[in-house]
Order: C-alpha cells, then sequence, then structure tokens
C-alpha cells in the first residue's frame, strides 16, 4: 500500500529564501567584474527629430573615455524587441523596426550615442560634452489625434500612425440593437501609461570568449535574447550565449529586449573587453518600456432585466514611438471583452497606434488591467442605468460554467465566478455594507464595489509554447533540475522543485533547481512571461521526471532482482510496492550506478514537452473606501482579491503573488502616471519622487483568498496566478467611490484632480 507524502500543495520554505534575506544572492552587478568598462547612453532631448550631425571631440578629450558610437556608426540591421517566441513564418514574426542607436528619434529619450570609458564619471561627463544638431519634426502625444489625417507621420510605412487593427464580430450588432425596449449605455473609459518599477533596474554586461559575445543579463527571456542579439549585430545566433542569474523583478519590462545589443555592439568594438550598462530609474521610466495607455468606447443595449442584447466596442492602444510587443496587448483585451460577459451580438474593434511617447511593452496583465477597467467600469454603469445592484448584475450574467472560446477553445469548467464572488462577499461583508452606504449625503462617504476578471494560461494558439526540462541524478541521491522557465522573483524554482520532488517521489530537499538560466546549457524555453510558468514548466518536469524515475527503476530492477513494475520509488527509497519494505535508498542506487565496475551509468533525462492547450483563470475583487469630498481624497480602507488558478503547487507562494499584484493594482488605481509635457514631449515625472507608486502608507490590510479547482489540461492541476491579482483591483476601487459619491469616473488613477473635475462637473462642490 502507497504512503507517500505529498510536497505539491505544501506552503514549503522558498528555495532561495536564505540567499536573499542574507545578502548572498547574486545579482547581474554582484557578477561583474570591477575591471569592466562603463558604457552609458545619450538620449535624444527632442520627442521627434532627425539627427543631422553628432559632435564627440569634446567628450573624447575626458580623460577616462575609451570608445564613443554614434548613430551613424553602428550596423543598420533592424531587430525586433518583444519577447515573443520566433515564428519561421515572416508573417507571424514580430515588427523588426529598432537599430542599436538610432539617427531618426522617435520619443524624447530615444537613443543616439554611446560612451564607453573606465568609469562612470568619465563616462557620464562624456554624455554630457556630446553635441547633437537635430532637425525638429512635429510630435504628437494623443493616441486618438495620432490617427487624424494631418497628424506628424512617425513611420512612414504606417499610414494613420495605425501600427495594427484587428476587429471581431459575432451575430449582428446593426439588427440587435434594434430591438423595441432596449437600454442605451455609452461610456469612454482612460487607462494611463505607467511604469513596472520593479527593484532592480534593467543591467547587463558583455564581452567575447573564443570569438562569441557572452551576455550576462537581468532579463526574463535569455532563449529569446540570443536570437534578438543576433539579429541586431547580423550575427549566427549560436555566436551569442546569455547568462541570466538572479533578477530583481521585471513585470513584463525585462520580457523585451532594452539594452543586450547595444551592449554587446560596444565589447566588441573595445576588442571584447568586459563593459557594462547599467540604467538608472530615470532612463528605466523612459528608455525601457512602459504599460500601453488605452482608450475603451463601450456601447451596451440592454433590455430591462440586465441581459445583453448587442455590444459594441473600440480600443485605441497607444504603442509609443516602437512596435515592441505592438498590437497583442490590444488585441488581448479586446478578446477579452465577449467572453467575460458572453453576448450573442458584439462588434469590437481595436487600433495600436504609434505616438512620439516612450514604448509601450508588456506590463502584468498584459492588456487585461486596462479592458477591466473599461469592462467592470461599464458594468456598474450598466447596473446603475438599470437599477440592479452591482452584484446582483454579475452574478447573473458572468461567464457561466461549460463556456468555451471558439478561438482558444479554452472552457470554463467549474461554476467559478460565483465561488469567488461568494467567498469575498462573505469576508468583506458585502450585503450589509452595500446597504449602509447607499444613499449617503455627507461630505465623508464609504463605498464598496466588485469587479470581476479572467485571465488565460500562456500564448496558445497565438503563439508556440514549448518547455523543456532536462534532470540529473547525483551520486548522494539528489537531482539537479534545469528549465528555460525562468525565475525572476515570483518564486518559481520552488514550485518546479515541489513538482519534480512530487512526480520523482524524492523529498523536496533533494531537488536542486538551477535557477541560473545559460543559453549554453539550459534546455530551450522562452522564459517568463503570460503566467506560464507552472502551468508549462509542469509539463516538461512532470514528464522529464516520469522518464527519469523509469531510468532508475530499471536500475533498482537490475539491483534488487525485482520486477521493475513490482517497485516504486517513495520518499527517496527504493520500495517493495507490495508491502512497502524499502530495498535501498536512491543514494546508494546512485552511488552504485555511477561507480560500477560492471554496468556502470550515469541517469540523466531530458524532454521538450509542446503544449496545444490553454486555461482560464478566474477571480474578483472588493474594495472599500472612504472618500473625502472637499479634498477630493479617495481611501482604500478594505480589500480582497479571490482568485481560482487550479491548485496551488505552495500556497504561501500564491498568497505573496497576490499581495504584490494587489499593490500594484491600488498603484494603477489610485496615484500611478507618467505625465508628459504637451509643448516638449519630455517625461516629467520619470523618478520616485515625482512619480507616486503606492506603498505600504496606501495599502490597508491585503487580504488574497483562493478557491482551488483542479484544472483538467494541466499537468499539475495549476494555471494562471502571477498576473491576474492586478487586474481587477482598479476597477474595484473605482465602483467603490462609484457606490459612495454616484459619480462615475471615467480615468484612473483617482487622484484629486481628477476627482475635483468631475465631483464639480456632478455638482458634489
Amino acid at each position: 500500500m502507497e504512503d507517500r507524502e505529498h510536497i505539491v500543495g505544501k506552503s514549503v520554505k522558498r528555495v532561495d529564501a536564505f540567499e536573499k534575506v542574507t545578502g548572498r544572492a547574486k545579482y547581474t552587478d554582484d557578477l561583474c567584474d570591477k575591471s569592466a568598462y562603463v558604457a552609458k547612453i545619450l538620449h535624444s532631448a527632442v520627442a521627434h527629430g532627425i539627427v543631422k550631425s553628432v559632435d564627440t571631440k569634446e567628450a573624447e578629450q575626458i580623460p577616462g573615455v575609451v570608445k564613443i558610437v554614434t548613430c551613424f556608426d553602428v550596423p543598420k540591421n533592424y531587430f525586433p524587441t518583444a519577447g515573443h517566441p520566433w515564428s519561421t513564418d515572416p508573417a507571424h514574426q514580430d515588427v523588426q523596426d529598432r537599430l542599436i542607436l538610432t539617427d531618426h528619434v522617435r520619443f524624447y529619450g530615444d537613443d543616439v550615442a554611446a560612451v564607453v570609458a573606465e568609469n562612470e564619471v568619465a563616462a557620464a561627463k562624456a554624455v554630457r560634452a556630446i553635441k547633437v544638431e537635430y532637425e525638429e519634426l512635429p510630435f504628437v502625444l494623443d493616441v486618438q489625434k495620432a490617427m487624424e489625417a494631418d497628424a506628424p507621420l512617425i513611420h512612414e510605412e504606417y499610414p494613420g500612425n495605425i501600427l495594427k487593427h484587428t476587429t471581431i464580430k459575432n451575430g449582428n450588432y446593426e439588427e440587435a440593437k434594434k430591438e423595441p425596449g432596449l437600454i442605451r449605455v455609452e461610456g469612454w473609459y482612460n487607462t494611463p501609461t505607467v511604469q513596472h518599477c520593479h527593484i532592480e533596474n534593467f543591467i547587463c554586461y558583455a564581452y567575447m570568449e573564443q570569438g562569441r559575445i557572452v551576455i550576462v543579463s537581468s532579463t526574463q527571456i535569455p532563449h529569446i535574447c540570443r536570437r534578438v542579439v543576433g539579429q541586431a549585430l547580423g550575427i549566427p545566433w549560436g555566436q551569442v550565449r546569455v547568462i541570466k542569474p538572479y533578477i530583481g523583478g521585471g513585470f513584463g519590462n525585462k520580457q523585451d529586449i532594452l539594452y543586450e545589443p547595444l551592449c554587446a555592439y560596444l565589447s566588441t568594438v573595445v576588442g571584447g573587453r568586459l563593459v557594462k550598462l547599467d540604467v538608472s530609474r530615470e532612463e528605466t521610466f523612459v528608455s525601457n518600456r512602459v504599460r500601453h495607455a488605452i482608450r475603451t468606447h463601450i456601447i451596451s443595449y440592454v433590455r430591462p432585466d440586465g441581459s445583453f442584447a448587442a455590444r459594441k466596442i473600440e480600443c485605441f492602444s497607444d504603442q509609443g514611438a516602437y512596435a515592441s510587443h505592438g498590437h497583442s496587448i490590444a488585441a488581448k483585451g479586446l478578446g477579452a471583452f465577449p467572453q467575460l460577459y458572453p453576448c450573442p451580438n458584439v462588434e469590437g474593434d481595436a487600433y495600436t497606434v504609434f505616438t512620439n511617447k516612450p514604448v509601450s511593452g508588456a506590463m502584468r496583465g498584459y492588456g487585461i488591467p486596462q479592458a477591466m477597467f473599461a469592462v467592470e467600469s461599464h458594468t456598474d454603469d450598466v447596473a446603475k442605468a438599470l437599477g440592479i445592484p452591482p452584484y446582483e448584475f454579475r452574478w447573473k450574467y458572468l461567464m457561466p460554467k461549460g463556456f468555451t472560446d471558439g478561438f482558444s477553445k479554452n472552457k470554463n469548467h467549474y461554476d467559478t465566478f460565483h465561488q469567488c464572488m461568494e467567498k469575498g462577499k462573505a469576508y468583506i461583508d458585502y450585503d450589509r455594507k452595500f446597504q449602509e452606504y447607499n444613499g449617503q449625503t455627507g461630505e465623508i462617504r464609504k463605498g464598496i464595489g466588485v469587479a470581476a476578471f479572467w485571465y488565460n494560461t500562456g500564448v496558445w494558439p497565438i503563439s508556440l509554447e514549448t518547455s523543456s526540462c532536462r534532470m540529473v541524478l547525483n551520486q548522494d541521491g539528489s537531482i539537479q533540475v534545469q528549465v528555460g522557465e525562468t525565475e525572476i522573483g515570483q518564486g518559481a524554482d520552488t514550485a518546479f522543485g515541489q513538482m519534480a520532488a512530487e512526480t520523482l517521489g524524492i523529498p523536496f530537499e533533494q531537488v536542486h533547481v538551477m535557477t541560473v538560466q545559460d543559453t549554453d546549457i539550459t534546455p530551450f524555453g522562452t522564459g517568463a512571461y503570460a503566467s506560464r510558468q507552472t502551468y508549462m514548466a509542469g509539463f516538461s518536469i512532470n514528464q522529464t521526471a516520469a522518464l527519469l524515475k523509469s531510468h532508475i527503476l530499471d536500475t533498482a530492477q537490475e539491483l534488487t532482482r525485482h520486477t521493475k513494475e513490482s517497485l516504486d520509488l517513495i520518499d527517496g527509497n527504493i520500495v517493495r510496492k507490495g508491502d512497502g519494505e524499502i530495498l535501498m535508498s536512491l543514494a546508494e542506487l546512485a552511488t552504485e550506478k555511477l561507480y560500477s565496475l560492471t554496468n556502470n551509468g550515469h541517469l540523466t533525462a531530458e524532454s521538450t514537452y509542446q503544449a496545444k492547450t490553454n486555461a482560464y483563470s478566474f477571480g474578483c475583487t472588493f474594495a472599500e473606501v472612504e472618500v473625502d469630498i472637499p479634498a477630493c481624497r479617495a481611501v482604500l480602507t478594505n480589500i480582497v482579491n479571490v482568485h481560482d488558478c487550479g491548485k496551488l503547487i505552495n500556497p504561501a507562494l500564491a498568497e505573496a503573488q497576490v499581495h504584490g499584484g494587489m499593490s500594484m493594482g491600488i498603484g494603477y488605481g489610485l496615484s500611478e502616471r507618467l505625465i508628459f509635457d504637451e509643448k516638449t514631449g519630455k517625461p516629467l515625472n520619470n523618478n520616485l519622487l515625482d512619480y507616486k507608486l503606492s506603498t505600504f502608507m496606501d495599502h490597508p490590510h491585503l487580504e488574497g483568498h483562493f478557491v482551488e479547482n483542479y484544472e483538467p489540461t494541466s499537468a499539475y492541476g495549476t494555471k494562471a496566478l502571477g498576473e491576474p491579482p492586478v487586474c481587477s483591483v482598479a476597477p474595484a476601487i473605482r465602483n467603490a467611490v462609484l457606490q459612495a459619491t454616484g459619480v462615475a469616473i471615467d480615468e484612473i488613477p483617482l487622484t484629486p484632480h481628477i476627482l475635483f473635475r468631475r465631483f464639480k462637473e456632478e455638482g458634489l462642490i
């Protein structure tokens, strides 16, 4: 009889906990030799223009300056930067519109020249001494103004500055809206440009070794990085080696190729010497990536009972100056619209539009925080117009059990929305508070709001989904595990170790997950993004562990003279299934096999799994606020997130992910916004003093709960967790303000100046 201890589902200590709390964990900067040259970038001081000349004479005279490279010196190999899997189909490849340095600058902060110096002081002085002559061109910062006929053209090959436009159409919207008795509800909803604000800014260093370029980078996507550097430099991809050590957060910013190609190129022009490029916080805000600001227009035709007859949506996504992840963000948000509240007659358009602003890329939630703010704000607006309580409306019309998306084939296997909503409602005492807060008239008012979210897992069927894993048995019975999925601070290595231990049948402590990815030795994988880590890696870990276990039991058969079918590996021991007797330890087996004079062997396993499934994650947020109307201030006083992300591999890690997402969502809803000077295009608050990142002082107690519905398509029953927690926080806060004041706010963050404008319009002040 099997007596197996299950490690999946337990809150075991993080495998990297000791190193991180003691400061022993080595990040990119810790690993770089002190002899490294220092590189710094000269960024454009105009929002749009042509570089006519670059005068480097004065800069070159500064002691310590080794090399200055300008936009006129670099290879003219256009390359993509998005962290997407490569496609052999040219039509499905990312837009190649970036150069290592450019003479056509398209936003304030674009990359014009770079300095390599012996030290940071010399590099900084040299950057300041470079003189650039620009032919300034008109620029545009507003996403819809950029589409007008007389708007400045940012890329000649994209008329109207439209990178891409896609549509969705189900049923017959035009006919359906003619149904008698329908109520029309319309709204515009705006989300801002924000930055990821990870603790560790982007940093990399590069050098040459045996004719190859080695790059050590704080990246989420080492294998993709290798390919893009090869494209940028015009060299075979195998001549590039990328190493990813511990990383201090990414949130999608490092799911883009940022400055690895530049750093690699700079190393080649100084004889392969070690060159370090460490980006400042101010540069990170502007010259890395930002979240897409998206303007959304929704029209709903609704029956008096709340059922939707016809719906239409338009999304205008501010891409910034270059394509990066491009239209995939807007398209994902558009795709979510007909799924959350199924309606038989839907039309939708999504436009991704170039502007002369910093480049928008991937950020936690990948279009769904923007979509959920619009959709869930609109849902409350619909409920208000009909006089139906917002919780009741969602209860009746959210995606039902059994719903299947026609494109992805994702299916809602459970009554998950009702389960999540019931749990959140009970925790926050929603019913009592909703009644209590209705109809308030004082200067200080309270409100409670709710918002739901939908999220998928990984990128199939849009793009390739693959994961590879290698496992090696050591002499002491422990194993090494390598996967291409990357630890970026979220606790992935711990989850990987738990899954491997579970399938193999060995103690968790005997699993060593190799946290450093190295494209020379790490099996191919596409990295950390799209909430794919545990879902996708789970397939290859499970498959590889099963192969290794089979090899181990083959050896056990040789050594014990029992049939393979009668043996099992439990808790690190070879046991007989019939009576559970321990025949030998795995350590004894490994030592014997590795040092046998008659049947020597090295027990390893490696496999690749291509996933052709996806999975929905679901959940909701309840938020409670106190609004000071004369002060035009909303304070969040209570919040709970409830998620169905399948089986929890490690509940403590899951809760930490939720808390981090809630924090990010609070900042998104209440304070964060990157502001630009309309006259120059210059960012005005690209630092952590002026950019109002939320802190513990802005947070109430963060409460995260889970509904564990085992995902049937998953190797371990798990699915998306890392990104969903951020998606529904901002609309829940907005809807709480709506209940408190009766004022529907059409944009975030809910700063005092936005509240002032709307309160004044509605006659509250």
